[in-house]
């Protein structure tokens, strides 16, 4: 199964949030998804399989627990896909970001006490070999 195909579904999504803060127990992830897709635990678990046979969980057993992980392979697989596609958005949103901040800038300028300085957020290129 393609990365994009594992992530096209909305449940695997958000078991892969769920489990990107870190190690997550096999049944904190099931009572989320239980309680917010209505599925039941054996749904829960064939999603967590399709997740871990490609390369988008680790499983690891702690006594009776099962603790899963984000193996980054999934998701360099999908960013390595999606890679040659980014010059659709980053140009736009480095203008974007230049635009922003020229207008911090004129207001700080005209004297906006609220005009103060943000980080710059402009997106960087990934290293996709790590």
């Amino acid at each position: 199964m393609h990365a994009l195909d594992v992530l096209g579904d909305p449940v695997r999504r958000r078991i892969l949030e769920l489990v990107a803060e870190g190690e997550t127990p096999a049944g904190a992830v099931a009572e989320v998804i239980r309680q917010e897709f209505g599925i039941s635990q054996p749904a829960v678990s064939q999603h967590l399989r399709v997740l871990r046979e490609n390369g988008f969980l680790t499983v690891r057993p702690e006594g009776a627990r099962r603790l899963y992980a984000v193996d980054a392979r999934g998701p360099h697989e999908a960013a390595d896909w999606l890679t040659p596609f980014e010059q659709f958005w980053r140009g736009p949103l480095a203008a974007l970001d230049t635009e922003l901040a020229r207008g911090r800038r004129q207001r700080r300028l005209a004297g906006d006490p609220e005009a103060s300085p943000l980080p710059d957020r402009t997106p960087r290129k990934r290293d996709t070999h790590g």
